[in-house]
């Protein structure tokens, strides 16, 4: 399942991350991936364990606990504190699959990559190129969206990102280990979610949406992993 959760961060919020980035110093996107993705990684990324890195993480991450839709989606467990990276000048990051588990920064327990997050800081018009393309059974997607969006789709993904010819594109991304790891049970809970929201607002907690609500708990709760 890809999901395009809009207005993750206010406008205010993105022009205050993008200020504090663009005055930064960055270092060699190469350095946080293995031997094989390093053939293909050609960015830059803010220092992972940096002071900025963690403090823009936790706004990043505090926009994610308010956003609903976010959470209906990947159902989070454990998420790693959100990271940053900039395209400019050719760069890319060829065709690769995510990492399975991860280290969290500081000593954390790993987490298993289930979902994976792209937060657009760039807005489209600034930059050419750039577009994240994500390859499943059913072809490949393009994702290029405004600041403050975001993409979310299951890690198992093979994804790459365009070389970006003009502008920048700046960006938040991250790992969420999810409460229920097949991707295909998260999305029929997501559809479900989101038909018992519909019905709420048109019916009210009428019986049947009541019923469907506990279809919704019975299920989560025979899939759910915590």
């Amino acid at each position: 399942m890809m999901l395009h959760v809009p207005n993750v961060l206010t406008r205010e919020q993105v022009l205050d991350l993008r200020r504090r980035l663009d005055a930064a110093d960055w270092v060699d996107g190469r350095a946080t991936v293995g031997a094989q993705g390093a053939q293909v990684k050609q960015n830059r990324q803010l220092p992972e364990a940096s002071a900025l890195s963690l403090e823009l993480g936790r706004i990043v991450q505090q926009a994610l606990d308010a956003s609903p839709l976010f959470f209906a989606a990947a159902l989070p467990l454990r998420t790693i504190p959100p990271l940053f990276n900039r395209y400019a000048g050719g760069e890319h990051y060829g065709l690769h699959v995510d990492g399975a588990v991860r280290n969290v920064p500081g000593g954390g327990p790993r987490i298993r990559t289930d979902v994976s997050t792209t937060l657009f800081l760039s807005d489209p018009e600034d930059y050419d190129g750039g577009e994240l393309v994500v390859v499943d059974t059913y072809g490949a997607h393009e994702v290029k969206l405004p600041a403050g969006d975001m993409i979310v789709y299951p890690s198992s993904s093979l994804h790459r990102v365009e070389p970006v010819t003009r502008g920048e594109r700046v960006c938040s991304f991250f790992w969420t280990q999810s409460m229920v790891r097949d991707d295909w049970k998260r999305s029929m809970l997501f559809e479900l979610d989101q038909n018992i929201q519909s019905l709420r607002a048109r019916l009210g907690d009428c019986e049947e949406v009541v019923g469907l609500t506990g279809h919704y708990h019975n299920l989560l709760r025979q899939w759910a992993e915590t």
